[in-house]
């Protein structure tokens, strides 16, 4: 009786341990399409051949498109990684301003119409849209096998993560709707965090990928 009764509660720690950090595993993704928000029913991007007439200095506008998930970066955030980009490009002699614009002005899967008359309602004649993908991928390590004690899960570094980020920027002219051009920006971070750290660390992480 005295072995069942020490067994049972050891059984039961390794069984909610090894539960926790199964929880972990897997992978997560959060992305956001510019063809998905600028084509929502699937149609082929219009082929005519237009040139676009740019006047100089140019009104610009930036903003994220509307993803499937935004949750890991609040608005705030996002804001400020749309002001760094604003700040770097500010004192080009062809731009004049460069309007940050909020995600809930775009609409999901809005079309150009919607980017139309966001470019309107901020007065700017071309748009920077940053689409993104991000995938985090989790596994547990061997040191994870120590999570049956209390320290172990505060202390051991036995779950690990491995974030991939890409933001692509896509510049369109709103009147021609034409693709001026883009340019994409990709990081990759590794990192380990004891279990009950795990969902702050890989959040940080993943904060800083898109950073």
């Amino acid at each position: 009786m005295k072995l069942i009764s020490l067994t049972a509660p050891l059984c039961a720690a390794l069984l909610l341990s090894g539960c926790a950090s199964w929880m972990e595993q897997g992978s997560k993704v959060q992305r956001g399409s510019v063809v998905e928000y600028l084509y929502p029913k699937g149609e082929e991007p219009t082929l005519k051949p237009a040139t676009p007439e740019l006047h100089l200095p140019l009104r610009v506008g930036i903003a994220f498109v509307p993803g499937e998930r935004f949750g890991d970066l609040t608005e705030a955030e996002r804001n400020q990684l749309l002001n760094r980009v604003r700040a770097a490009f500010a004192n080009r002699p062809y731009i004049s301003a460069i309007e940050v614009i909020p995600t809930p002005y775009l609409r999901a899967r809005g079309g150009f119409d919607n980017l139309q008359q966001t470019a309107r309602m901020f007065n700017v004649e071309v748009v920077a849209l940053l689409s993104y993908d991000q995938v985090q991928f989790n596994d547990s390590n061997r040191l994870s096998l120590l999570y049956w004690t209390i320290v172990g899960a505060y202390l051991v570094n036995g779950d690990q993560y491995d974030v991939n980020t890409l933001v692509d920027a896509a510049v369109f002219d709103v009147s021609s709707r034409q693709l001026l051009f883009r340019a994409p920006g990709t990081s990759q971070i590794k990192g380990s965090s004891p279990m009950v750290k795990f969902s702050e660390a890989s959040r940080a992480a993943r904060g800083e990928g898109f950073r």
